[in-house]
């Protein structure tokens, strides 16, 4: 009788509340808003429910949770028939409101997913065919192996094995249920007696039986079989009947109803007849969820999930589509794409749309580079392009950086670097790629400064250095100013020799002791022959033999022309190998380079017995220009020099490293001219000599000073010298690529013009820490406040006391010159104006 109350009580209000707030969220607000949205952006099924939750979802909550309130309160009044039915319709309500949250929402989203992929087909056809009873066969196999091409491009693996894994779940699921059912009445009355257990010889629960059995033979249930479950003790502890109060009478109707209906379960789940009945709506579940899986893996390519979509830029339609409406016909020409290009915004240039006809055609592979940014984008997000190999693919370099700055965008956490400033526009990327960097996103520019110029070997340059170090060009400047002032700098390369130490090992030192005697005596010769057999200017001058162990380390010294020589002479090295090999058939090749050559990292070696240009750089400053230029004494400067760069270092275990700040200068050097900057490593091997010496036409004292730098590792052709920006500043000191006459010679000019630099870059810091100025400057000029108002820049690197200035920018030279004639150049050079550089003479 309480049925039609209980079908009330809970009621079809809620579901359909929360479904109309869905479905009105689905739905656009005109039919041209929707054919704009279905044209660039997917349609949200999760979005959409999710809003439809979020807005109808505590309202129905507050609802469950009321009546179910005032359910159990009913439920607890001990009242016969209603305590039932309020505990049982409160439960429902509770149920109620869980299904309603998890089985009903989702069955909900995949109705509307459904909506959405019928709207999605070509023809009112296909999705017949699709929504067919007729084909249910069909999608279930194709669930387990889904031949759609869209299936296959854009489908999560992950989705696919979850659908399996469900699959197989409903399948062990049913079987099972399916085995209960072929049970009989003796299996199942066998199974029960089984389980009893004989108690009648038990004295302490005979008495007991024998009470119970005599009791009920005298009630009026005489007839019916009595059946006794003895169950283990049970502890009781006496309490007051007041304490419990109504409490009581609850939990034991609470009790009673769970156990009622647990054995009612588990008479019912016995049924053969019920059991079958589960057994065909479970598998007719397994059908539906085929179908439903099979249908949701009909979603065309075109409609992208909103976390893969790249928004593409407008297009500026020049041409339209023209239709005869006589003949039907349609003629469709491409569209023009008008794109802004910004600096750093780095934008994905879309691919003209292709026709669509409505006749199907068959699938074929699409060449990547007339599709669009687009979707070469989503085959590299779902590993169908290997984002190192888009170069390759694309055949356009820029394309392809862009695409990886999209992918690796949107695969960082960050999702900053498609539109950060890394430019990306206007570089030449095909002397990059395969040669100079990989998986290129961009190129860094990095300010290039020049200082000088200097006068070496006679002739003018200026120094180019690419640093972000404030004052290191300034005071770079001001000592080639000072170097010119004694004359310029005289230059020597004193050997030319790259290196490269391969390791062999041998079975013993016996062994051992025979190939290095060889390599010493009798196979010098041999092994000049097949090195020098390699190349056209790869020219073995010596070969260094050390032994440690079972292990023979060969030092090969060799010119390498112009080229820097690293990829040269490992090439003469395998030949060589190879041919002693030949000789010594016991020895084993363990590296092609064994650190002992050694490559990029201090060494002792490379200190002692150089390694690439060996160069000593010279120059003799007389007292005065050391006085008006450095702003310090020559007996200063030498005192300063033992003591910093001689015996500091050698207090510190330096190797190579007895100068100020030789890496300095080098690195700066090595970036603009397209260099290793790794190498600097050794290339930084610099020790500075400075001495004082008479000279007799002043009677004064003036200084010496060389520096001595073994191991500059430099070339003019190849690596990152093939650069545009590189090449050019090669070309300013006249150093671009290979000397037309003496091969090497541009190498060795390039190492010279290096040393050089080096030197005048030791004579201004150790003229600035003798003076006591270094702090001061870079405190003034590294963080100087630079007004956009002023037209003129006084610069200066040591002090602020100075007889001289330059002026960087002469659109306001009279009313400076003015300034410093009024008030002098100390405070000229201590305005705020000031920017980094250094007070030299004008």
């Amino acid at each position: 009788e309480a049925t039609p109350f209980l079908i009330i009580t809970v009621g079809f209000e809620k579901p359909f509340a929360l479904t109309k707030a869905v479905l009105t969220a689905s739905s656009p607000l005109t039919p041209q808003i929707e054919e704009s949205r279905s044209a660039t952006i997917p349609f949200n099924v999760r979005d959409n429910v999710m809003a439809g939750v979020t807005k109808e979802g505590p309202k129905i909550i507050r609802d469950y949770f009321i009546e179910i309130i005032v359910l159990f309160i009913g439920a607890a009044s001990g009242v016969a028939g209603l305590q039932e039915f309020c505990f049982l319709a409160g439960f429902i309500l509770l149920y109620d409101c869980l299904f309603l949250f998890t089985f009903y929402t989702a069955t909900l989203t995949l109705k509307l997913e459904l909506k959405r992929i019928r709207k999605a087909e070509k023809t009112i056809e296909k999705d017949e065919m699709n929504s067919s009873p007729a084909n249910l066969g069909r999608n279930i196999l194709m669930t387990l192996h889904d031949s759609s091409v869209d299936a296959k491009k854009y489908d999560n693996p992950m989705i696919s094995r979850v659908k399996l894994l469900i699959i197989i779940g409903f399948l062990i699921m049913h079987v099972m249920n399916l085995c209960t059912t072929l049970h009989t009445d003796d299996d199942v009355s066998s199974a029960f007696q089984t389980a009893k257990t004989d108690v009648y010889d038990n004295p302490t629960t005979l008495p007991i039986l024998d009470a119970i059995l005599s009791q009920h033979q005298s009630s009026p249930k005489a007839s019916s079989p009595l059946i006794v479950d003895v169950a283990s003790p049970i502890i009781f502890r006496t309490v007051q009947s007041d304490v419990i109060g109504s409490q009581t009478t609850f939990l034991q109707a609470l009790y009673k109803i769970f156990d009622t209906i647990l054995n009612y379960w588990s008479i019912y789940v016995q049924d053969s007849v019920l059991s079958t009945l589960f057994f065909i709506g479970l598998i007719f579940s397994i059908i539906l969820n085929c179908y439903l899986l099979n249908t949701h893996n009909q979603t065309k390519s075109n409609e992208e999930t909103s976390d893969v979509v790249i928004t593409p830029p407008t297009l500026n339609m020049h041409n339209q589509t023209k239709i005869n409406e006589e003949t039907s016909d349609v003629v469709t020409t491409s569209p023009t794409l008008n794109t802004t290009s910004h600096n750093n915004d780095s934008k994905i240039d879309p691919r003209p749309p292709k026709e669509i006809f409505d006749t199907p055609k068959p699938l074929e592979p699409i060449d990547p580079t007339v599709m669009s940014d687009e979707d070469v984008l989503l085959l590299v997000i779902n590993g169908k392009i290997p984002q190192y190999n888009l170069e390759k693919i694309l055949k356009d370099n820029e394309r392809a950086v862009k695409i990886r700055r999209a992918f690796i965008s949107h695969t960082s956490s960050t999702k900053t670097l498609k539109n950060s400033a890394l430019p990306v526009e206007g570089y030449d990327y095909s002397k990059v790629t395969g040669v100079c960097c990989e998986n290129v996103i961009g190129y860094i520019p990095i300010p290039v400064g020049v200082a000088g110029p200097l006068k070496i070997d006679g002739e003018l340059f200026h120094i180019p250095m690419a640093t972000t170090e404030g004052c290191l060009v300034a005071s770079t400047s001001r000592g080639c100013k000072a170097i010119n002032g004694g004359g310029g700098a005289r230059t020597v390369v004193t050997q030319d020799m790259m290196a490269r130490g391969p390791c062999v090992e041998f079975p013993n030192i016996i062994q051992v002791e025979k190939a290095k005697n060889w390599l010493e005596n009798d196979g010098i010769d041999i092994i000049k022959q097949a090195f020098n057999s390699t190349s056209r200017f790869a020219r073995l001058k010596k070969i260094k033999v050390s032994v440690a162990g079972k292990l023979l380390f060969i030092r090969f010294s060799t010119t390498t022309g112009d080229a820097m020589g690293m990829n040269m002479i490992s090439k003469g090295c395998e030949k060589s190998l190879e041919v002693m090999n030949e000789h010594f058939p016991d020895m084993q090749i363990i590296s092609i380079s064994g650190n002992y050559c050694t490559d990029k990292k201090p060494a002792a070696v490379n200190w002692i017995e150089g390694r690439g240009k060996s160069v000593v750089a010279e120059a003799i400053i007389p007292g005065d220009v050391v006085k008006k230029v450095l702003k310090t004494s020559v007996e200063a400067l030498v005192k300063l020099n033992i003591s910093k760069n001689l015996v500091g270092s050698a207090i510190a275990g330096s190797i190579g490293g007895f100068n100020a700040h030789a890496a300095n200068i080098v690195t700066a050097m090595y970036i603009a001219t397209g260099q290793d900057p790794a190498q600097n490593v050794e290339s930084s091997n610099c020790i500075t000599l400075m001495e004082a010496i008479d000279n007799l036409v002043t009677n004064t004292k003036d200084l010496h000073i060389t520096c001595t730098m073994p191991s500059i590792e430099v070339g003019t052709i190849g690596g990152g010298t093939i650069l545009g920006p590189q090449s050019s500043v090669l070309e300013m000191l006249g150093v671009k690529g290979p000397h037309l006459t003496i091969p090497g010679e541009n190498a060795k000019k390039l190492a010279r013009i290096i040393c050089a630099s080096v030197m005048a870059g030791e004579l201004s810091l150790c003229a600035a820490l003798a003076a006591g100025h270094l702090v001061k400057s870079h405190m003034i000029h590294n963080r100087a406040t630079v007004r956009h108002d002023q037209h003129v820049h006084i610069s200066h690197h040591t002090h602020s006391h100075s007889n001289t200035h330059v002026i960087s920018n002469t659109t306001s030279i009279p009313p400076v010159i003015n300034s410093i004639e009024n008030s002098g150049i100390e405070n000229v050079c201590d305005s705020k104006i000031s920017t980094p550089g250094s007070c030299l003479n004008s």
